[in-house]
């Protein structure tokens, strides 16, 4: 069938049709968004006006905010104005865009966060050696590579998106276009596209996340060792990263990581990786780190912070 499309656009079934649950979403969803946007917005300024740009940790923090920003904002704002109305459409070339652009921020926030896990590696495991292996242009290449590894991974999948062909139904069971509910309404056999796609995408998530967590076992084995103030600090900060890695990769890796169909329950899953986590970043990585705190302090409250400073 080649790669017909005789499809214009598609239909987004989103999450209800009751109104009333509409509307708790909207107030929930538009909520959710202003808190993710304001509090990545807080953590971009805070460091990029700080001394914490110049640390490895924060440097790869900026660029996960900056991230969470734009992975969010592909999907959110549409979700949201959806709410408000009957008619949920979505030309295909929008579409097409939206599956390029989710799989290519959220894979390049999936390499900061593993730059962020190898950063704690090196810092505590092998201390004497971080200043040389995490150097300034070791930390550029590495969100480069970042960038480079979420091209390669969201060009092949907009590649197989776009050959599937849609000559019928173009009701799409999701607030947001992606491969699996795609596959759902294309007139063809999606067999050999589900097994790239779970490759592609759940298997290198599952990867990455055994990856993650073998580093934080690591790490903690390493602790034993440290003084008690020295294992106080890193657990906070380990653990606020290891609190980001599942919110993230939990509900990805059972998205992607199955026969390749789609469930009614994949939308409430979505929610997590697309909304929920990025939202609770900036307040994960606040709340629980002291440097962050005062930086921000510093910031935004600069006479506060020097008053308690001289006390």
């Amino acid at each position: 069938m080649g790669n017909m499309v005789n499809t214009t656009e598609f239909i987004l079934l989103g999450l209800s049709y009751d109104h009333n649950i509409q509307m708790f979403c909207f107030v929930l969803f538009l909520l959710c968004y202003v808190i993710l946007l304001l509090g990545n917005l807080l953590i971009l300024i805070s460091i990029y006006c700080s001394t914490l740009f110049h640390q490895p940790l924060y440097y790869f923090l900026s660029h996960l905010s900056s991230m969470d920003i734009c992975y969010t904002s592909s999907v959110t704002p549409k979700l949201i104005g959806d709410l408000l109305t009957s008619k949920r459409t979505i030309s295909y070339h929008s579409c097409m865009l939206q599956v390029f652009i989710m799989h290519f921020f959220g894979i390049i926030e999936v390499f900061i966060l593993t730059a962020m896990a190898f950063d704690r590696y090196v810092a505590i495991c092998k201390p004497l050696h971080y200043m040389v292996i995490m150097s300034k242009k070791k930390c550029n290449l590495i969100v480069l590579a970042a960038w480079a590894g979420g091209a390669a991974h969201s060009f092949p999948q907009l590649a197989m998106t776009l050959h599937l062909p849609f000559c019928g139904p173009n009701e799409i069971d999701h607030y947001f276009c992606d491969i699996f509910p795609l596959m759902k309404i294309a007139c063809t056999d999606t067999y050999i596209t589900g097994v790239l796609v779970v490759a592609n995408s759940g298997l290198f998530a599952l990867v990455t996340f055994v990856v993650l967590l073998a580093s934080y076992v690591i790490i903690l084995y390493t602790l034993r060792t440290h003084s008690a103030e020295g294992r106080r600090k890193a657990l906070s900060t380990c653990g606020s990263h290891v609190t980001v890695v599942i919110l993230f990769f939990g509900p990805s890796i059972f998205s992607y990581l199955r026969p390749p169909t789609s469930y009614p329950e994949d939308k409430v899953l979505a929610l997590f990786y697309t909304i929920i986590a990025p939202m609770f970043n900036p307040l994960i990585y606040t709340l629980r780190n002291t440097e962050m705190k005062n930086a921000m302090r510093k910031v935004w409250c600069p006479k506060a912070f020097r008053k308690g400073n001289l006390n």
